[in-house]
């Protein structure tokens, strides 16, 4: 199973390659749990505190800034899977998770 999830992972990368894909793609997931949650706009306003034009223009052209995507999330109960996005390791090789181990505790990336 790990194996598999490994490979989806790999996969993944190559399906979505641009950043305004990705948040097109990400802006179509909210807006589909808003309305499986039968929330419109400007409810999600109200409890995230976001104004409604930056939740239209999020939904529309995926465009929005990160304290705003991190309030809309909440306003749905995503508060986790926002928090723990960066939350597990990523890597391809042995020799990169060998570096990612070296470099745990370091505060500071330098040059090689």
């Amino acid at each position: 199973m790990a194996e598999t999830n490994k490979i989806l992972a790999i996969l993944d990368n190559y399906l979505h390659d641009n950043p305004d894909e990705i948040a097109k793609e990400i802006a179509a997931e909210f807006r589909r749990r808003r309305i499986e949650k039968n929330l419109t706009r400007e409810q999600v306003a109200e409890k995230s505190g976001v104004a409604v034009s930056n939740i239209v223009r999020f939904e529309q052209k995926g465009l929005i800034s990160l304290k705003n995507l991190i309030g809309i999330a909440m306003a749905l109960e995503y508060t986790s899977e926002i928090r723990h996005i960066f939350s597990q390791q990523k890597y391809d090789t042995m020799e990169e998770l060998q570096e990612i181990k070296r470099n745990m505790n370091k505060k500071k990336a330098y040059k090689r």
